[in-house]
């Protein structure tokens, strides 16, 4: 076989395996174009808590991100910080959990996902993702998302979530988490 055969090769064969991984990512956010009119930032306080915080987006070598930072407080019944997104539509049916691309403090952080079925303000399904300093793709499977309360079903049903949420949550500390890309998988 030729060089310029095998060029081509590899390079469709690069391609396909560029466009497979792809299709198996179905991106919700990048944080381009506006993310501020589409992501909503609020905290405890909203209940009677102290916890404090505020959402940036921001740019670095051309990647827009979210840039969520603040102290979590346990008082006063509060502990939680969070930037939430309502979805235009569920993610497919086949979606087996949440990808995002984040880096923080080294702290510990959840997704927190809304259903049809959380009609109540602390329902949620959560699940927990932990941080280095340097971007790290993570998959969090919809089967560790833990249900809020025995109120609800035990399992995520894709088809069913409403809404994604980047949390600092439970425990007291700074927050600050960064995040570049989330979506289905």
């Amino acid at each position: 076989m030729g060089q310029s055969k095998r060029a081509l090769l590899l390079s469709l064969s690069l391609s396909l395996f560029s466009s497979t991984a792809l299709a198996d990512t179905r991106m919700l956010e990048t944080f381009e174009n506006a993310p501020q009119t589409r992501w909503e930032f609020f905290a405890d306080t909203v209940m009677g808590g102290v916890s404090t915080g505020q959402v940036s987006f921001e740019t670095e070598n051309g990647a827009a991100f979210v840039h969520m930072t603040g102290q979590v407080s346990t008082e006063n019944r509060g502990g939680f910080i969070q930037v939430r997104t309502l979805l235009s539509e569920a993610p497919a049916k086949d979606a087996q959990g949440v990808r995002l691309v984040t880096r923080g403090n080294g702290e510990k952080y959840f997704i927190h996902l809304r259903t049809s079925g959380t009609v109540l303000p602390w329902q949620y399904y959560q699940g927990s993702f932990d941080t280095t300093t340097g971007w790290t793709e993570i998959r969090i499977p919809f089967s560790a998302f833990k249900a809020s309360g025995g109120m609800l079903r035990s399992k995520v049903q894709a088809k069913s979530v409403k809404s994604i949420g980047i949390v600092a949550f439970g425990r007291d500390h700074q927050a600050e988490v960064d995040v570049k890309e989330i979506g289905f998988y």
